[in-house]
């Protein structure tokens, strides 16, 4: 079983807190950064937001403070957790045989990138890329393999402070026959 990332120090008691200016990933949509901080009055209660714009294409989501864990807000991964990530890609022997529909397989693999892992999403892209080299993706599974490649690559060059090119090519280099 793979290690989930572990660098969330927060519990339901002690939900991670974040600050202005912070990044942070999102389940299924990336890495964004925290600009403010908001209370709002909603049906006559005060609750306070996260104001989060998603690096990629500046998306802003209100989060509310008191559902940081339930809707997976994390931190970046570290950089000690990326090469886990190569790993994963990297084992691409161990990726499933195709034996199932394309809408089985569309419905695993939605499952997995909305969880927020990137070693879930790792493992999505991982087993699409595999498939691709072999048939043709239906529709679906295309836009999947292209989500799981943009939230792979936003973290991880963000994680190294490296541009998309540059990760991008080493993730694809991964899958290079030696």
């Amino acid at each position: 079983m793979l290690e989930k990332n572990t660098n969330q120090l927060s519990s339901p008691s002690n939900p991670r807190t974040f600050k202005v200016g912070d990044l942070a990933v999102y389940p299924a949509h990336g890495v964004g950064r925290i600009d403010a901080i908001e209370s709002k009055v909603i049906n006559g209660e005060t609750h306070d937001f996260y104001i989060m714009k998603v690096l990629e294409n500046e998306m802003v989501i209100m989060i509310p403070l008191a559902n940081v864990d339930s809707v997976g807000l994390r931190d970046v991964i570290s950089e000690t957790d990326i090469p886990k990530i190569y790993d994963i890609m990297r084992n691409h022997r161990d990726a499933p045989v195709d034996n199932q529909t394309w809408n089985r397989r569309y419905r695993d693999y939605m499952d997995k990138i909305k969880t927020g892992s990137l070693f879930e999403v790792a493992e999505v892209f991982r087993d699409l890329f595999v498939l691709k080299l072999n048939k043709d993706l239906s529709f679906g599974e295309r836009k999947l393999y292209d989500t799981a490649q943009a939230l792979l690559v936003s973290e991880l060059s963000t994680a190294q402070q490296s541009d998309d090119e540059t990760v991008l090519s080493e993730i694809e280099s991964l899958f290079e026959v030696q």
